[in-house]
């Protein structure tokens, strides 16, 4: 038994100098630089880019990285007109975003789900139900099994991504009921949902938490390990765009982000890492 324990020990050990010292040995292709890498647009990429930040402005003190959200078509203009060196989308760019000499660069895959309060007892819904909420033919819990509440419907605005896949991929760009109310972020969709008994939304499936409830798909549950296997069916990329080739601070930032310590921080937001 001593020896049995001392060997796990041993491993947990050895595993954890190899992590660190992988950590350590990405950071140091920081060494010797400076400057600022600006990031904003979307908002389901702020946990990995803050986690990725934090680290390297940790390690240089001479380097600084700010992130703001916006959506992905805040990303987009911004990073076009020069005043963020990256700027992300929850989707592909644009025709009319990427003429202006945008890199595209993908670095993790996300699903998109609907959210509801955990103290709503409806578990599940089909494609037809959450179409026919969105666009305001089902306006009451009680119609799918639960209590007799009028349904507050939660959207994003017109620049998110995140509207974008859920649109596309499940609404089918049908209209939204023109009474939703509208939030900024994925951050911001969830208190809202978490906060109201009788509301709807949609996020990030890496935003999922204890505070909110998504509710099976057509009997599929939104899942990282379902979105991997491809058998829950809305999901997306997340990108990392840039005007030309990227370049000095903001290339080793990108490389970082790709590195075995990044795909770590994407995992831990939620995500799957998507190989360079």
């Amino acid at each position: 038994m001593w020896f049995k324990s001392s060997v796990i020990r041993l491993l947990l050990c050895s595993a954890f100098v190899f992590a660190s010292h992988s950590q350590a040995t990405e950071l140091n292709k920081f060494d010797g630089l400076s400057g600022t890498v600006n990031i904003a647009g979307g908002t389901a990429h702020i946990p990995v880019m803050k986690q990725a930040a934090k680290s390297i402005m940790k390690a240089n003190r001479d380097i600084k990285i700010t992130i703001a959200g916006g959506g992905s078509g805040v990303g987009a203009q911004q990073v076009a007109k020069g005043l963020v060196d990256i700027g992300n989308t929850g989707r592909p760019l644009k025709p009319s975003e990427a003429k202006h000499g945008l890199v595209s660069l993908p670095f993790a895959i996300d699903g998109v789900a609907a959210i509801i309060n955990p103290a709503n007892p409806v578990e599940g819904l089909s494609t037809q139900q959450v179409i026919d909420i969105f666009s305001g033919k089902i306006t009451n819990w009680k119609q799918l099994g639960g209590e007799d509440r009028a349904i507050n419907v939660f959207t994003r605005d017109e620049a998110s991504g995140t509207r974008a896949v859920f649109s596309k991929k499940l609404l089918n760009n049908i209209p939204l009921v023109s009474h939703a109310n509208v939030v900024p972020s994925n951050g911001a969709m969830k208190t809202a949902i978490a906060r109201d008994p009788a509301a709807i939304g949609y996020t990030s499936v890496g935003y999922i938490d204890q505070t909110v409830k998504a509710p099976d798909l057509d009997n599929i549950h939104p899942s990282n390990e379902a979105c991997a296997s491809g058998e829950y069916p809305i999901v997306r990329k997340l990108y990392m765009n840039t005007k030309g080739e990227p370049q000095g601070l903001t290339k080793a930032f990108i490389d970082y982000i790709f590195s075995p310590q990044g795909e770590s921080y994407i995992q831990a937001a939620g995500y799957i890492p998507v190989r360079s």
